[in-house]
């Protein structure tokens, strides 16, 4: 069947290393797109309005699926939106109050946010993520609807802090899910509202089957996304894991693996074809 829908993750898949991707290309591209009748859907662990930022000409009319799934919207309608009780954030301050080497980050619906104590070069490092980031004396006592929690560490301990945290969020009903975003970032994200629930709702409005559905990504953020998706490619830059869960390959981020692969859609080439 036709492809209906593209899915695609940002960092390491659509943004090079500099948070750029080739916008002169991608719009030409856009525009055959639209008047294919086919939608664009971004699909990314960061914040949504960094997400817009990023497409300020279309940002109106794309639909985003944004902090790994826990905010979904439509053409700037708000489709679905995750929340946290404020007592269940209070336990996961307290599990991440136990790793001193951790950059945290709460994430919310009018913002993102961190500790007063957070040194100010960490802070711009997390800024290339979240346009809207503020500080707080008390993480916990946030007014905003919070629907995840964004952890920054050094690579190497990344697998055993997902580990840690896997066992102790267990103890507590699974509250929160444990996923790797790449580059040093864990997000904790709730139960079920991962990427491919956010896709879902949108193949649901817009009467989309999985089997019409280009799915694009990198990270393991993105599995359930592309194990959803007919047509999932994985960058060449991808985690193995990854890659082990796509049907195809694209060159890497920094190569427009991703724009290679709509240019291979448009042309009907293999395994558009």
């Amino acid at each position: 069947m036709a492809v209906k829908m593209i899915a695609v993750d940002m960092d390491g898949t659509f943004l090079d290393d500099n948070k750029h991707y080739n916008q002169q290309r991608f719009a030409r591209q856009y525009a055959l797109l639209k008047e294919k009748g086919i939608r664009f859907v971004v699909a990314s662990g960061n914040q949504y309005y960094q997400l817009q930022h990023y497409f300020p000409d279309i940002k109106d009319e794309i639909a985003f699926v944004a902090e790994n799934g826990a905010w979904v919207s439509d053409c700037n309608e708000e489709l679905f939106c995750g929340e946290l009780a404020p007592e269940r954030v209070e336990q996961i301050l307290t599990i991440l109050a136990k790793e001193p080497d951790i950059s945290v980050v709460v994430c919310g619906r009018n913002s993102a946010y961190v500790h007063n104590s957070m040194p100010e070069h960490v802070v711009n490092k997390l800024s290339n993520h979240y346009r809207r980031l503020e500080k707080r004396d008390d993480l916990s006592s946030i007014d905003d609807t919070i629907f995840k929690f964004s952890l920054n560490l050094e690579h190497e301990g990344v697998e055993a802090l997902m580990a840690r945290l896997h066992h102790e969020l267990s103890a507590i009903e699974n509250i929160m899910h444990p996923v790797s975003s790449g580059f040093g970032f864990i997000d904790l994200i709730i139960p079920g509202c991962h990427k491919a629930h956010g896709i879902a709702m949108l193949q649901q409005k817009w009467g989309i089957d999985d089997c019409e559905v280009l799915a694009i990504g990198d990270s393991a953020n993105d599995i359930e996304m592309l194990r959803q998706a007919c047509y999932s490619f994985a960058m060449d830059n991808a985690a193995p894991s990854v890659a082990a869960v796509a049907r195809y390959r694209t060159q890497n981020n920094n190569e427009e693996g991703a724009l290679n692969v709509i240019a291979r859609l448009l042309a009907r080439e293999t395994p558009f074809n």
